[in-house]
Parts: C-alpha cells; sequence; structure tokens
C-alpha cells in the first residue's frame, strides 16, 4: 500500500489524536476511512449521473422512421 505524507496543523492533529481515542482508532485510520469514503461517493455519484442521463435518453428518444435520404442527396446543388 503506498504512503502518503501530510502537512497538518498541529493542534488541528491533537484534536485529531484525541478523536481517535475516543473511538480507539488510528488517526491513519481515520483518513483513510474519509478518503475511502470520498472515492465510493464519486462513484456513486458519477453512477447516479449516468442513470439519469440513460433515463432521460429514454425518455426523449423517438423513432424517426427509416432513413429515405443520403448524405450526398443533401448536398446536392
Amino acid at each position: 500500500m503506498p504512503n502518503l505524507t501530510l502537512q497538518v496543523d498541529e493542534e488541528i492533529l491533537r484534536k485529531a489524536r484525541k478523536i481517535a481515542i475516543d473511538r480507539n482508532t488510528t488517526v491513519t485510520e481515520m483518513i483513510r476511512e474519509f478518503l475511502v469514503t470520498v472515492a465510493e461517493r464519486g462513484a456513486a455519484e458519477k453512477e447516479q449521473a449516468l442513470r439519469r442521463l440513460r433515463a432521460t435518453f429514454a425518455k426523449y428518444e423517438r423513432d424517426m422512421g427509416q432513413r429515405t435520404w443520403t448524405r450526398e442527396s443533401l448536398h446536392e446543388r
């Protein structure tokens, strides 16, 4: 697993350590869980957007019938 180096204000780190102790975990594990949550939420939001887009396409899709023209015939002069 790759390592990640962060620079964090001392006061923030002190508060985070206290919270980690209260939760019986580590700051590293809390950060790992946060990153997993962010990544999963991003994937879920993307999937939801794709579902909405597909639904929109399905809703407004129309059968235009058989094409009776060619590109060349449209551009004849």
